[in-house]
């Protein structure tokens, strides 16, 4: 950006003054004052909508001046000073025929005039050759001879280029010495940049003869052609400024919206099933109708053939149909499911006009959101000014020469992680200048150019946004940071470790390799924060360090933060989602390969560290009950490679992510939460730190061998209310056990085929098979006898109380039950199960 540039230059030269590393001088002004105009120029063309240049020679001038270098005067200049020039007077500057200002208050158009002429001759470009300081070319040699008419100007010295000390008396003026700035530099820099910003229309009757080299000005333009040209302007440029705390609810509105329209897609989906099904059950209905009808129709001509019945003399039974009251009803029942079919076609219809419906409301809905997301993208260039900032000053504090090269500024980025990237942006910046950046002493002697180069480069890949951050310095030193991470305990002496497990240790908390604390290392927060920030982004980072020529870091991050892709796979009955960034792929493992211990997994030529999902989240391990080979879901963070295995890969889809509470935010591991279409609420997952806590708990050495090791109790729950069945499930899984549901006793049985729970809690009233018909083949099965059995029920009284005990059950409990009543009797009816274990 233009004016980044030019106010990024005249930063560092006032920088360098304030931390006194160089002083300035009057000498200096003038280029202050240069500086400041040409900003204001610009900043004022960027308000008009009109386009800006780089002034690089004044940009240039800023630089040199700040390194501490003084402007030298132009060669062609022969004498090192300037001679003296009197002051012109007033009048030299008026034209012959123009009014003086003492007559400009009468007479204001002859005032304008003169005006109009100083503007033309501030707007001359001497582009030509330097100044002569000995011979001041007049303005006279510089302009067309004027037409016959027009007003001429009366020839002057031109004054342009004198510097402010020409204007006083001869005898005062003083020699430039060579260190003075050269005020003519200065100007001619200005000039060269300067635009003319400002048409000013001058009376019809004034003309002037164009300067050599000067744009020509426009010709005057009509009123009403100029405001309809402006509002036209206006019109298509309009903008409209929006609070971000108002964008970010209209984003949180679209997501509801989108996950408002999952749920209406799942429940007409479920309509269609249930459309589907009536369909099958009026089929059902008729052909058991048509039975009907044949089997009445049967018995009424073998009972008139028995009986001998005649009705009528004259007709024979086959002859005339004579009706019963069944038949009557039978055929009512057929018009009844006559009718049936018709509604179940109108209801069909209905069906796929609201699947189209919603699918023309999914794709508005969808643009919506699309447009409300790019709204929040903001091009990465927007904090590169923050960023060279940062970047000079750690680069002035360490002495170090170190420029800032940025490939990819447009690219876009969600408002929200940017921001959150920026302070881990900086901490990286200052990290590459205090420990990776050599001196230019030892830059030179390794080869390099002394001054030493950071590059941020930003790209699209999908749906992720990739930043590398690399520098040209000496790269890791994997020694100190060996021997760093072996005083802190985090690497065991002699343990054999790759390049990658050793560049990571540089984001535990705490690390640093520096030898003293100071404003920019020692603290070992830095790449901590960075790691942790990145993380919480739901993205990963990467190092590739090479000893001698730099390190480079790798950050891949989603580019929005309210959707996201993700992977869902279920533990027992509770489904997670894991985001779709950090995995790598899915695969299967044959359950003998985990029965004897295997520890990694590889694909796709690398090795994968096998961990149970379950175990790290403190449920139930995976048991994926049913299938031959166990699902693995491959995830990869950083150096981090992990394969955990589930019970079931559900799929991936995209899922608006939602902010959790502080309390659950603490946790490690949990990234988010999202709104499933059934209006189940889904943890999304991070799972490198959920591995990274498992291995940083102690090693406990078990001396029981691994085949008498007691397993979690499995107790199940029979009930057909779906609600206490997961309202039972979830207290049971808060106090660590596993559960399995049933929904009668024919469908327990069923279950205990395979496996035989620890403990039993029953419901009496059920269908199919009640409570007490359960419990009493229970009893009478010598495979089930043993299992304790609570039977939880709305019959509190003392007869179905005493069946209950009649037929072997353990505990009574009536509804609604208190939690620690029944934890209390679980925890009772399953000590005596483990001390016989």
């Amino acid at each position: 950006m233009p004016i980044g540039e030019l106010g990024h230059a005249m930063e560092s030269l006032l920088e360098a003054a304030a931390e006194h590393r160089l002083s300035l001088g009057r000498q200096d002004i003038p280029l202050l004052e240069t500086g400041f105009d040409r900003l204001h120029t610009m900043v004022t063309r960027v308000g008009d909508r009109r386009a800006v240049a780089i002034p690089e020679a004044l940009v240039a001038a800023f630089d040199t001046r700040a390194l501490g270098h003084a402007l030298e005067l132009p060669a062609a200049a022969s004498t090192p000073s300037i001679p003296s020039v009197e002051a012109p007077a007033f009048a030299d500057f008026v034209p012959a025929d123009a009014a003086t200002p003492a007559e400009a208050v009468e007479e204001p158009a002859a005032f304008a005039d003169f005006e109009i002429e100083e503007i033309a001759l501030d707007a001359a470009p001497l582009d030509a050759t330097p100044v002569e300081a000995a011979a001041p070319a007049p303005v006279e040699d510089t302009v067309e001879a004027p037409s016959a008419g027009e007003r001429a100007f009366e020839p002057v010295a031109d004054t342009a280029f004198v510097d402010a000390s020409a204007l006083a008396p001869a005898d005062e003026v003083a020699p430039v010495e060579e260190a003075t700035l050269d005020q003519a530099t200065l100007d001619q820099v200005m000039l060269e940049q300067a635009t003319l910003d400002q048409v000013v229309e001058a009376p019809a009757a004034v003309e002037f003869a164009p300067l050599p080299g000067m744009r020509p000005l426009s010709a005057p333009m009509a009123f009403g052609v100029a405001e309809d040209e402006d509002a036209s302007l206006r019109g298509n440029q309009e903008q409209v400024r929006v609070r971000a705390e108002l964008l970010d609810r209209l984003v949180n509105y679209a997501g509801e919206v989108a996950i408002y329209r999952s749920r209406l897609e799942q429940q007409l989906g479920a309509f269609r099933g249930a459309t589907s099904e009536m369909e099958q059950t009026t089929a059902r209905l008729r052909d058991q109708l048509r039975r009907l009808e044949i089997e009445t129709e049967a018995q009424i001509i073998a009972r008139y053939q028995r009986e001998g019945e005649q009705v009528d003399a004259g007709f024979d039974p086959l002859e005339l149909d004579r009706f019963s009251t069944v038949q009557q009803l039978s055929r009512a029942l057929s018009e009844t499911a006559a009718d049936l079919g018709s509604l179940h076609t109108t209801l069909d219809d209905l069906t796929q006009q609201y699947e189209t419906l919603l699918l023309q409301q999914s794709r508005v809905s969808s643009e919506l959101q699309e447009g409300l997301m790019r709204t929040r993208m903001v091009p990465f260039d927007t904090v590169v000014p923050r960023l060279r900032r940062v970047l000079r000053q750690a680069a002035a504090d360490t002495g170090r020469q170190v420029q800032l090269k940025v490939e990819g500024a447009q690219g876009e980025l969600d408002r929200n992680v940017l921001e959150r990237m920026t302070a881990p942006l900086e901490h990286m910046l200052r990290n590459s200048v205090a420990h990776g950046m050599e001196s230019a002493e030892q830059r030179r002697a390794a080869g390099k150019i002394p001054e030493g180069t950071v590059t941020i480069a930003v790209r699209k890949e999908g749906s992720e946004v990739v930043l590398q951050v690399s520098d040209d310095g000496r790269g890791l030193d994997r020694a100190a940071i060996r021997e760093r991470g072996e005083a802190r305990g985090l690497v065991r002496p002699g343990m054999a470790l790759s390049n990658a497990q050793l560049d990571a240790l540089i984001f535990e908390p705490g690390f640093s390799t520096a030898e003293a604390v100071t404003r920019l290392a020692g603290r070992g927060v830095g790449m901590d924060v960075v790691s942790s920030e990145v993380r919480q982004l739901g993205g990963t980072i990467d190092i590739q360090s090479d000893p001698g020529k730099g390190t480079a870091f790798l950050l891949r991050l989603p580019q929005t933060l309210a959707v996201t892709q993700a992977a869902f796979v279920r533990i027992g009955e509770t489904t997670f989602a894991v985001p779709i960034a950090s995995v790598r792929g899915v695969g299967r493992i044959p359950r003998e390969e985990l029965a004897k211990g295997a520890a990694t997994y590889r694909y796709g030529n690398e090795e994968y560290v096998l961990h149970d999902l379950g175990k790290l989240i403190g449920h139930a391990p995976a048991r994926a009950e049913g299938q031959l080979q166990m699902p693995l879901l491959l995830t990869r963070s950083g150096d981090l490679h992990v394969a955990v295995t589930v019970d079931q890969i559900v799929g991936n889809r995209e899922i608006v992510v939602k902010p959790i509470g502080p309390q659950v935010a603490s946790i490690p591991g949990i990234f988010g939460a999202t709104i499933m279409g059934d209006g189940s609420v889904v943890v999304i997952l991070d799972v490198a730190p959920l591995v990274r806590r498992l291995a940083a708990q102690p090693e406990v050495v078990e001396d029981v061998p691994a085949a008498e090791q007691r397993a979690v109790p499995l107790v199940m729950v029979v009930d057909d209310s779906i609600t206490m069945r997961k309202v039972t499930g979830r207290v049971l899984e808060r106090h660590n056990f596993e559960v399995l549901t049933a929904k009668d006793g024919l469908d327990a049985l069923e279950r205990m085929i395979d496996v035989v729970p620890d403990l039993m809690l029953l419901d009496i009233e059920m269908p199919r098979m009640d409570g007490y018909e359960l419990a009493t083949a229970m009893k009478a099965d010598p495979r089930l006898a043993k299992v304790p059995i609570i039977m939880i029920t709305s019959r509190t009284g003392d007869k179905h109380r005493q069946r209950a005990m009649d037929i072997g059950v353990d505990r009574y409990l009536g509804k609604p039950y208190q939690e620690n009543e029944l934890m209390r009797n679980v925890f009772s009816l399953l000590e005596p199960v483990r001390s016989d274990a």
